[in-house]
């Protein structure tokens, strides 16, 4: 999801960023797209996936702010 927040990309390229197999991937993305979570569109033979929703985008945003370099979670910013 992260990854796509940030650009359009097909299936392959996502499997290779994430080190997982194309097959898994693209079951995730089946899942994501029943969800509403994410669009795909069609350029020649590939599709490309992407994220559009500015809510979503803002979300997974969110998420990441709040985890630290290490993978343990960021501690809250000072209010």
């Amino acid at each position: 999801m992260w990854l796509i927040t940030h650009a359009s990309y097909d299936v392959s390229t996502l499997a290779t960023h994430a080190g997982i197999g194309i097959a898994t991937v693209s079951q995730h993305l089946a899942k994501l797209r029943l969800a509403g979570l994410i669009t795909a569109r069609r350029d020649g033979r590939r599709t490309l996936y992407a994220v559009e929703d500015p809510h979503v985008i803002t979300l997974i945003g969110q998420i990441f702010d709040h985890i630290a370099p290490d993978g343990s979670l960021a501690p809250d910013p000072p209010r």
